[in-house]
C-alpha cells in the first residue's frame, strides 16, 4: 500500500480511532497512551481498573488514517496456565522473588507492574505494525501477554541465575533506605567509591563497615539486594537529616528523602503536569531526503522494522533495553561503545566470558568503538548517523549538546533522523537529584506505592523504572518513526524515568488526587507460605485464602485445597532457574549462542 502521509500530522495517531477491552489494568494503559498519541475513541474502557473486574479477553483495534485496521491482543497469559491477574503473573514470572530479595522472602509489588508493561508492549506492537504498513509490510495483528512482560522484566536476573559462575556480590536480605535521627527515610546515590567512603567517614561510620558496605551498594542494581553492615544504618540514625544533607553535598554523594504519593499528586496538580511519559517534536531542518524512498517494501520479512538502522549510545539498562526491543522488531542495531568496548561486558556473572546481564540487553547488536571525546571519532559518529534511521542515547544532561551531537546537530546531516533521548528527569523537576532508578523512585513516591499500608516505604531494589523506562523509550521511538512516515519530517523524541514512575503510579496518584488513601491495604499481595514453598492467590481471592491454614501442606496440596473451594492461586517461583521448565509459560526460555538464558520475544505478529 502507499505510505499514508500528511504534512498536517502533529501526533502519530491523529485521525485514527480505537476501541479497546480486556483486563482493565492493561486496557487502561493502552487507552491512555493511544489518546496521548492522538487516537480517539467513543467507548470507555470496559471494567474497573481499580478492582480488576473485567473480561480477560478482548483487545484493541486501530482504524483510519489510510491504514488497514490493526488489532492487538493483550491478555494475562495462556488461559490454561492458571495465571489470571497481576498477582499470579508476578508470582510465576519471578517478579515476587526478585522484589522480595531485600526482605528475604517473596513479596508482591503493590503496583500493577506487569500490567503496565504489557500495556506499553501492546502499544509498541500497534505502532510497529503501522510503521511496517507504511513501509510496505503486511502486519495486521499483534499479540502480547503479561507473563511475557514479566519474563522480560526479570530477564537480567534470569540471565545471571543461568550463568557459568556465581554472583559477584552476596544475595542476602538488606538494603536502603536509610533513616536519619529525626525519622527521615532517604536514598543515597553515588557511582564513586571515593565519594562513598568520604560520606560515611564524615558521619564517623566504622572504617570496616564503610569498606565492606561498598560492594553490596555497588552491585544492588544487579542483585536487587544490598546486605549492608548494620553499622551503616546505625550511623545514619545517629545524625539529623540536615547534617546528612550537608555531608552528602560536601562528599560528592547525593541523598533524597522518600516523598509521599500525595505530595507527588499535589505537585503535578500545581504544575498542571499531565505530561505524557514522552514528548515528540518534529524537526524543522527539512523534509525527508530521497534515502527514505528505499524504505517501502523493506518490511515484508524479518519484523516490521526490518531494513531500519538504529544507532545506540546507551549505558546500563534504559537505552540498551529500548534498542534491544527495536532489534527484536527487526531493526539493525549498531551499538556505540567506548575504546576497548563497554566495560559492562565484563560484569559478573559471565556466560562464555561475557556478562550474562549484558547479553540480556545487548545480544544481536553490532558494536562500533568510538571515542566521543575525539573530534575525529565524533565525525565518524555523524557519518553513521547520516545513514541511520534512529539515534538513541542516555548520556548525562547537556552532554550531547556539548559534543555537537544533539538533535539539531544530527538533523543537519540527516533530516530524516528520529533522535531519541532517554533521560532521568526530562527537565521537569527543579533541583532533581541524580537521575537513577532508585533516586527517581524515592522522589516520585514509588517507594510508597510498591509497599502496602502499614509498611515503611522503600523503593524496590528490582530496577523497576530502568526497565519500564526502556519500554517507554522504545514506544517513543516507534511513535517517532510513525510520525516521520506520516509527516515527512525527522523527529526528536524524549522519554524519562520520571515518565516511567508517573506511568507506574498513575492509579495511586489518581486516588491521592481524589483525597483517597493512595496506598493498597495492609497485606496486599503478600504470598502465603506452604510447607515447601509459597503460593499467591489472585487479588480477588486473597481474603478468602487467608482463612485457610496452608503452612502444613505442600504447595501442590495447598493449591488443590484452594481449588476445591473455588479459589484461584499459583505457586510462587523462588528460583529463577526453574523458569526454564515451568509448564505455565507457553513461550520457552532458550539459550543464546553464549549459553545465556533468553526470554521469548514479547510479541507475535501476523
Amino acid at each position: 500500500m502507499a505510505s499514508p502521509a500528511t504534512t498536517q500530522t502533529v501526533r502519530p495517531l491523529d485521525t485514527l480511532r480505537f476501541d479497546t477491552s480486556g483486563p482493565p489494568q492493561i486496557a487502561s494503559v493502552i487507552a491512555d497512551h493511544l489518546r496521548l498519541l492522538g487516537a480517539r475513541t467513543d467507548r470507555p474502557v470496559e471494567g474497573d481498573a481499580s478492582t480488576g473486574a473485567a473480561t480477560s479477553t478482548g483487545g484493541t483495534t486501530l482504524t483510519g488514517g489510510g491504514f488497514d485496521p490493526v488489532h492487538a491482543s493483550a491478555t494475562w497469559a495462556d488461559p490454561l496456565s492458571g495465571l489470571a491477574d497481576e498477582a499470579t503473573v508476578q508470582a510465576a514470572t519471578g517478579i515476587m522473588a526478585v522484589h522480595g530479595r531485600r526482605d528475604g522472602s517473596p513479596r508482591g509489588l503493590a503496583v500493577d507492574y506487569a500490567a503496565t508493561a504489557t500495556g506499553v508492549l501492546a502499544v509498541q506492537g500497534l505502532l510497529a505494525a503501522l510503521v511496517g504498513q507504511a513501509r510496505g509490510g503486511a502486519a495486521r495483528a499483534v499479540t502480547t501477554s503479561a507473563d511475557r512482560a514479566g519474563l522480560l522484566a526479570v530477564s537480567q536476573y534470569l540471565a545471571a541465575a543461568g550463568a557459568d559462575e556465581g554472583e559477584a556480590a552476596e544475595l542476602a536480605p538488606g538494603g536502603p533506605p536509610f533513616t536519619s535521627a529525626d525519622g527521615i527515610l532517604f536514598e543515597l546515590e553515588t557511582l564513586d567509591p571515593g565519594a562513598w567512603a568520604a560520606f560515611w567517614k564524615a558521619l564517623e561510620a566504622p572504617a570496616e563497615a564503610l569498606r565492606t558496605g561498598w560492594r553490596p551498594f555497588q552491585f544492588r542494581y544487579a542483585t536487587a539486594c544490598a546486605p549492608f553492615p548494620a553499622a551503616l544504618h546505625l550511623t545514619a540514625r545517629s545524625h539529623t537529616w540536615e547534617r546528612i544533607r550537608r555531608v552528602a553535598a560536601a562528599s560528592g554523594t547525593e541523598v533524597c528523602a522518600l516523598h509521599p504519593l500525595a505530595e507527588r499528586a499535589a505537585e503535578r496538580a500545581a504544575q498542571h503536569d499531565g505530561a505524557a511519559p514522552w514528548s515528540l517534536t518534529r524537526s524543522v531542518t527539512g523534509r525527508l531526503t530521497a534515502r527514505s524512498a528505499r524504505l517501502p517494501g523493506a518490511a515484508h520479512s524479518g519484523g516490521p522494522l526490518a531494513g531500519l538502522t538504529v544507532l545506540e549510545a546507551g549505558r546500563r539498562i534504559q537505552a540498551p533495553l529500548a534498542a534491544h526491543l527495536l532489534g527484536l522488531l527487526g531493526a539493525d542495531v549498531i551499538r556505540i561503545e567506548p575504546p576497548g568496548g563497554d566495560p559492562l561486558r565484563g560484569m559478573p556473572p559471565a556466560c562464555s566470558g561475557i556478562s550474562a546481564r549484558w547479553l540480556a540487553l545487548n545480544r544481536g547488536k553490532r558494536a562500533v568503538e568510538i571515542d566521543i571525546k575525539q573530534e575525529a571519532d565524533r565525525r565518524r559518529l555523524r557519518e553513521l548517523a547520516a545513514g541511520a534511521d534512529v539515534f538513541l542515547h542516555n548520556w548525562a544532561p547537556g552532554k550531547a549538546a556539548e559534543l555537537g551531537l544533539d538533535s539539531e546537530d544530527l538533523a543537519r546531516v540527516n533530516p530524516a533522523l528520529v533522535y531519541a533521548y532517554t533521560s532521568g528527569w526530562a527537565d521537569r523537576i527543579e533541583d532533581a537529584p541524580m537521575g537513577t532508578d532508585f533516586m527517581v523512585q524515592a522522589r516520585t513516591g514509588v517507594g510508597e506505592a510498591v509497599r502496602p499500608e502499614g509498611e515503611a516505604p522503600a523503593p524496590s531494589l528490582m530496577t523497576l523504572l530502568d526497565v519500564l523506562g526502556g519500554l517507554l523509550g522504545a514506544e517513543a521511538v516507534l511513535a517517532g518513526l510513525l510520525l516521520r512516515e506520516r509527516s515527512g519530517h525527522g523527529v526528536r523524541v524524549d522519554s524519562s524515568l520520571l515518565g516511567a514512575a508517573d506511568t507506574l503510579t498513575a492509579p495511586a496518584l489518581r486516588r491521592a488526587a481524589r483525597g483517597e488513601n493512595p496506598r493498597r491495604p495492609a497485606g496486599f499481595r503478600l504470598p502465603r507460605p506452604t510447607a515447601d514453598g509459597w503460593l499467591a492467590p489472585v487479588d480477588a481471592d486473597a481474603g478468602a485464602v487467608a482463612t485457610h491454614d496452608l503452612s502444613g501442606l505442600s504447595t501442590t496440596e495447598a493449591l488443590a485445597r484452594l481449588h476445591a473451594h473455588g479459589l484461584t492461586a499459583t505457586a510462587v517461583t523462588t528460583e529463577l532457574s526453574d523458569l526454564h521448565h515451568d509448564p505455565r509459560f507457553s513461550g520457552s526460555i532458550s539459550r543464546d549462542a553464549h549459553g545465556a538464558p533468553a526470554v521469548p520475544d514479547p510479541w507475535s505478529f501476523v
